[in-house]
Parts: C-alpha cells; sequence; structure tokens
C-alpha cells in the first residue's frame, strides 16, 4: 500500500481515474434522455460515481503521507464514517419516498450542494495560506463566488422544498420593490468582492461572512418569490445553480473532477431551465423575477362560464370500449391519487380491444421535469405511447377521447383564448379539440396557477370527480 501510495506514477493513475469517471458522467447525461436508456444511463452515472470516489479516497490516503499532520487511518475512517451515514442515510430516502415527493427530495438535496460549497469556501479560506500577486486575486475570487452561488442555492432550495412540501404557501412572496432589493444585495456582494480581495488574513472574514448573509437572504427572497405555478423552472434552476456550486468547489479544491461534473450538472440544468421556460412561453428573467402561481385561489378574472356537466365512471368505459383512439394526458393530481398503476391496467385493456391508446405529456406536468414520464414507466406503461405535447397536439381533432387525469393549468384554452390571463402565451394541450373530453378531478377548484379553466364547461367536456384512483378502478372494473 505504501509503495502505491508514494508511487511517482500515482497522480497520472488517479487523474486518469477522473478522466474515465468524467466520460461516464457523460455518458450517464446520454442515457437519461431516452426512457428507453436511462437505466442504462444511471449505471453508468453509479460506476462513474464509484470510480471517484475510490480514486478520491486514494489521493486522502497520498495527502495524509505527504504533509498532514493527522494519521492515515484517521483520514480513511473519517471519510469512511462520512460516506456511510450518507449512504444509510441516502437508501433510506429513496426506498420510503413517495413518488409525489419526488420534487421535494430533489429540492432538499440541491441544498445540500449549497451548503457543501459554503463551507467548503470557507475552508479553503481558512487552510490556505494567502497568496500574493494575481495567484492571490483569482483564489479569492474563487472563494467569494463559489461561497455565494452556494449560499444562494442553499436558502434557495429550501424555500422550493418548503413550497414543494406544503409546508408554505406557493403563492408568490411579493415585497414591495422587491427588484430593487435584489439589485442591491448584488451591488452590496459586488462591493464586498473589492474589500474581500485586498485583505489578509482573519481581516477577510469579515466580508465574506457580511457577503454569505446577503447571498442566504437573496436566495430566500428569489424563490420566495416565485409562484408554484412556476416551481417545474425553479427545480431544474437550483439544479443548475447547485452544479455551478459544485464546480466552483472543485477550483477551491483544485480538483478537475469536481469541475467537470459541476460543469455538467450547471450546464445541463441551465438547458432545461430554458426548454421549460419556451414550453411555457415565459422568459427565464420573468420567471427569476416573480412568476405566477397560488394555492388555489382564482388569482385571473373572476368569469361565469356557464354550467359543468357531470359523468359516472360506467358511462366513461362505455365511451372508451367504443372509441378508436384515446389520448391520456396525466397531472400532478395522478402522482397524488397513485393512480398510475390503475391507469397502466386500463391502458392495456382498452389496447387489448383493440383501441389506439397514448399519452400527451406537457414539459411541465407534475412539479418536476419528467415527473410524469417515471410515474408511467414505474408502472410499466410502454413507452412509444407517450408523447411530448408537440408530438401529440395535432392528433386531438382525430381523438374520440380525451381523459384528464389529474391535470389543469397545462389543458386550460385561456392560455390560448384570453389574452389577460395570468398563463396567457403558455402553449397547452389542446385536448378541447377532441370529440369528447373527460376530466377527472376532485372538484372545481382552480389548478396550481390559480387560473379557473374554461374547459370545464366545454360542450364537449364531462366532468368525473372522486379520486382518481378509485374512478379509473371503477372503469377498468366496468370494462371487464
Amino acid at each position: 500500500m505504501n509503495d502505491l501510495l508514494t508511487s511517482d506514477r500515482l497522480p497520472g493513475l488517479i487523474q486518469a481515474a477522473y478522466i474515465l469517471a468524467a466520460i461516464l458522467f457523460i455518458l450517464a447525461l446520454g442515457g437519461l434522455s431516452k426512457h428507453e436508456t436511462a437505466r442504462r444511463g444511471n449505471t453508468f452515472g453509479m460506476a462513474g460515481m464509484g470510480l471517484a470516489l475510490g480514486a478520491t479516497l486514494v489521493l486522502a490516503a497520498r495527502n495524509s503521507q505527504y504533509g498532514d499532520q493527522r494519521p492515515l487511518a484517521v483520514t480513511l475512517v473519517m471519510v469512511v464514517v462520512a460516506m456511510a451515514i450518507g449512504a444509510v442515510i441516502g437508501a433510506w430516502r429513496a426506498r420510503t419516498v413517495e413518488m409525489t415527493g419526488m420534487p421535494e427530495l430533489v429540492a432538499i438535496l440541491h441544498s445540500f450542494v449549497g451548503l457543501a460549497a459554503v463551507l467548503v469556501g470557507f475552508n479553503s479560506y481558512l487552510e490556505a495560506d494567502h497568496l500574493s500577486g494575481s495567484i492571490g486575486t483569482i483564489h479569492d475570487v474563487e472563494v467569494f463566488l463559489g461561497v455565494f452561488i452556494g449560499a444562494v442555492t442553499f436558502t434557495g432550495s429550501i424555500v422550493a422544498f418548503l413550497k414543494l412540501s406544503a409546508r408554505m404557501k406557493s403563492t408568490p412572496f411579493a415585497l414591495p420593490g422587491r427588484h430593487l432589493l435584489n439589485l442591491g444585495i448584488l451591488l452590496a456582494s459586488a462591493a464586498l468582492l473589492a474589500w474581500f480581495v485586498p485583505a489578509e488574513g482573519d481581516l477577510g472574514l469579515v466580508p465574506l461572512i457580511l457577503m454569505t448573509a446577503l447571498a442566504l437572504l437573496l436566495g430566500f427572497h428569489l424563490v420566495a418569490a416565485i409562484g408554484g405555478g412556476d416551481m417545474p423552472v425553479v427545480v431544474s434552476m437550483l439544479n443548475s445553480y447547485s452544479g455551478w456550486a459544485a464546480a466552483a468547489a472543485g477550483f477551491m479544491l483544485d480538483n478537475d473532477l469536481l469541475i467537470i461534473v459541476g460543469s455538467l450538472v450547471g450546464s445541463s440544468g441551465a438547458i432545461l431551465s430554458y426548454i421549460m421556460c419556451t414550453a411555457m412561453n415565459r422568459s427565464f428573467v420573468s420567471v427569476i423575477a416573480g412568476g405566477f402561481g397560488s394555492d388555489g385561489a382564482v388569482s385571473g378574472e373572476e368569469r361565469d362560464y356557464g354550467e359543468h356537466r357531470e359523468v359516472q365512471a360506467d358511462e366513461v368505459a362505455e365511451l372508451l370500449a367504443d372509441a378508436k383512439s384515446v389520448v391520456i394526458t396525466p397531472g400532478y393530481g395522478m402522482a397524488v391519487a397513485q393512480a398510475q398503476y390503475p391507469v397502466a391496467e386500463m391502458t392495456k385493456k382498452l389496447r387489448d380491444k383493440g383501441v389506439d391508446v397514448r399519452f400527451g405529456i406537457h414539459p411541465v406536468a407534475g412539479r418536476l421535469p419528467g415527473h410524469m414520464n417515471v410515474l408511467l414507466a414505474e408502472a410499466k406503461v410502454p413507452y412509444d405511447i407517450v408523447l411530448e405535447m408537440d408530438e401529440i397536439n395535432e392528433d386531438f381533432p382525430d381523438t374520440d377521447v380525451v381523459l384528464v387525469i389529474g391535470a389543469n393549468d397545462t389543458v386550460n384554452p385561456a392560455a390560448l383564448e384570453e389574452p389577460g390571463s395570468p398563463i396567457a402565451g403558455m402553449p397547452v394541450l389542446e385536448v378541447w379539440n377532441a370529440r369528447d373530453v373527460i376530466v377527472f378531478k376532485r372538484s372545481m377548484a382552480t389548478g396550481y396557477a390559480g387560473v379557473q379553466n374554461p374547459l370545464f364547461f366545454k360542450d364537449n367536456s364531462r366532468m368525473l370527480f372522486g379520486d382518481a384512483k378509485d374512478r379509473v378502478d371503477d372503469i377498468v372494473r366496468a370494462l371487464g
């Protein structure tokens, strides 16, 4: 072991392991881009992480041999114990979390990455000898920006967790002059950077601590001012922030792999946020500045669209049995009711009867990007019948029956028909163009964006009230 740790070839072997791990992470991202290759992508990711952790342990052992004051055994025990604690907590949460709880779980995981970047930044500043010249300036800027990004990610992710888990109201927390407040924090942070860089020793802690407090406040205020309707974008945005925080930590630790992985996460999260904003016809800046969303109250103009019509499960079963083509558009309500399994069973029965059944997925259905796709895959719904909004929208005029299960804002025609609506311009699934539309809902309440849905009152729409899982079970029994 000692021969390996003292070998001149070890640094090169560690770098080679890091490069291979980075390639595996890139392959993992590529695999996760499609349903069919997602399992393979996860396998690549786990292999890359295992290789990276192994190389890092060897590197820690080598550092203990060269200059560290603590014994090698102590270093290894500390690292292994930390990994074991994290593994136990991670495995426990992964096994116990419901699919409806995945968005808030992802959000809280992002907060850990942000907190780690803050701690690494402070440690890097306190442990390293103060460098002079341009090298010292670069290091100080790395520390400052890393702590800033990490602190914003930390509190922003906690607020997202609280909103997604209903521990905090989803309505935007709109303070008077909130944009000026955000701008003021950014300008103050820039001034603190100018103070921090030339400061020596412990004198630099004052501006660093002040900036950290301001960044924590900024992260809280940024996400608190964003409404529930934009939470899917916020989750992907925080994913991007956590990646850049990890990359900043990599610069501070002089770890190439952490820089690569952080950049991959940061850039992919930013691209996903852009795609989702495009799907909602909203600019990224408008979402960050404060989006739409409510806790169920009507936020748009309250209008009288007429009376809705109700339907019973046996009538829906008869309608489906006589149909040639059916499209199912799920939303977060399906996840809450855990109706994906009876939906999959109903789909199989209808396909066995010769009915063409497909699914239409809106990019922001649910509260997490890809949430509906994961639910359907979990229930063994065939990948090839799960289509994106752009692929299915043109087919609705030729569709006999559309089942809207737990969706609301993503099928709201007000987005296209009412210029004054809070969701005006947002692309939606145009389900009302089908011959018949059946909407599964618990009540006539508004969706997460707090906007009334005229779909419920159209002549070809009928409401099937109750728990989505129970109602689909009733339909499955009626189909025989």
